[in-house]
């Protein structure tokens, strides 16, 4: 028995490998860890494969990517994905298989497709859009009225970004003279801290969502790899159901992200946002300019159509005159005999009236009385109505149609 010392061992190990395994290999993989070493620019990895239906390690390998690689493979997987080449991603890499006797098994990235990590990308999108749609609050932001006068701007940016300077230029500076107030809620726009330091930023709007017409998250340049900060469900929930519009500009046009995708409006930069608050004013500016161009247009037309009328009432209120005089006159005459006639057939009846009133006072007086036969008595030129009035040894008169009588009261 001859034994072998561990190093012989694992050189025969690494002489198996490289004539068993000499060529290189297309290996899908996660990445779980990244490591750049800053003295010499090689990337380490570390490769892992999980159970898709456990979520548990399968398989993990070591990989490096040596400086003269690596340097050119990360800005072009970086500038093809809009993905920050870093942990936690799916890539399909190029690899040869080696083993060192002293650090063992590991793979050697010769290239990589980020085809296959664009495609991971947009499912991991897709799957975020759908659960926002099943949770029904995929468009609920799109669907808020967009304020006719969006003056009242609350922006969501790093408060050093050259973006939001350009956005607060671009609003202070605008021709027409507009006036916007626009109050930054600092966050951060790249890096982990993106999603919490978004949605504290969020909070602290909604505490004062009165005091706001919209939201504007705007980030001023960047790498595109990291625009994966904006793809996380969170982040995009909270932005579909927030209750102000809100309008991203986070600087690359060929990109969408999640964000992008439930906003209200989405733009291409920082810049494009501001010019967009611009145009809703112009549309209102314009709106306004055609209503007062349609009411003077209406009023002129209104004093036109007024001042013939005019005219043609002038024209008429002579021949009119003429017609309503002859016809007052006609009208007067009328009435002149209606009157006449009232007032005749009135006298008439008061004249009978009268003649009836004079024959009953004439058939009551005394000397009407006195011819029938009656006989009034007199004392002392007043009409005797009761013998009780009388006393013995009064001087009495009785008066009769022919004549009087003298008579004395006896006891």
């Amino acid at each position: 028995m001859n034994p072998l010392s561990l190093y012989d061992l694992n050189a025969l190990v690494r002489r198996s490998i490289e004539q068993c395994l000499p060529d290189e290999y297309w290996v899908q993989a996660e990445l779980s860890e990244v490591r750049v070493h800053p003295a010499t620019g090689h990337c380490y990895l570390e490769f892992v494969q999980k159970d898709p239906r456990g979520n548990n390690l399968v398989a993990k390998a070591r990989g490096v990517i040596w400086n003269n690689i690596f340097h050119l493979l990360r800005p072009y997987f970086e500038e093809s994905t809009g993905q920050a080449f870093t942990a936690g991603i799916k890539v399909l890499v190029q690899v040869t298989v080696s083993f060192h006797e002293l650090y063992g098994y590991s793979l050697t990235v010769q290239d990589i497709d980020p085809a296959y990590t664009l495609g991971d990308i947009a499912r991991r999108r897709r799957e975020i859009l759908q659960q926002l749609e099943e949770d029904g609050v995929l468009t609920l932001n799109k669907e808020l009225p967009m304020p006719v006068l969006p003056q009242r701007i609350a922006v969501i940016s790093s408060a050093t970004a050259a973006g939001y300077g350009d956005f607060r230029h671009q609003l202070e500076h605008n021709p027409r003279g507009y006036y916007f107030r626009v109050e930054l809620f600092p966050a951060a726009m790249q890096g982990e801290r993106v999603e919490d330091s978004i949605l504290e930023a969020l909070d602290r709007i909604h505490e004062r969502q009165e005091e706001f017409d919209a939201v504007v998250i705007i980030r001023g340049g960047g790498a595109t790899s990291d625009l994966s900060c904006f793809d996380t469900y969170l982040l995009a929930a909270a932005c579909a159901q927030f209750p102000l519009p809100i309008i991203t500009g986070i600087g690359h046009e060929r990109d969408d992200t999640v964000l992008d995708a439930v906003a209200h409006q989405r733009v291409k930069t920082p810049t494009a946002a501001a010019e967009y608050l611009i145009s809703r004013m112009d549309e209102t500016a314009s709106h306004l300019s055609e209503l007062v161009e349609r009411l003077h247009e209406g009023v002129t037309l209104r004093l036109r159509q007024e001042h013939i009328r005019l005219q043609q009432y002038r024209s008429r209120i002579p021949t009119t005159s003429v017609r309503r005089l002859a016809t007052a006159r006609m009208e007067l005459l009328t009435a002149h005999k209606d009157l006449h006639r009232a007032v005749e057939s009135m006298l008439t009846r008061y004249r009978h009236r009268l003649e009836l009133l004079r024959q009953r006072i004439t058939d009551a007086s005394p000397e009407k009385q006195l011819a029938r036969g009656y006989s009034i008595t007199l004392k002392d030129g007043r009409a005797v109505k009761n013998a009780a009035e009388l006393h013995p040894g009064d001087r009495i008169e009785t008066r009769l149609k022919e004549g009087k009588i003298i008579s004395t009261v006896n006891p």
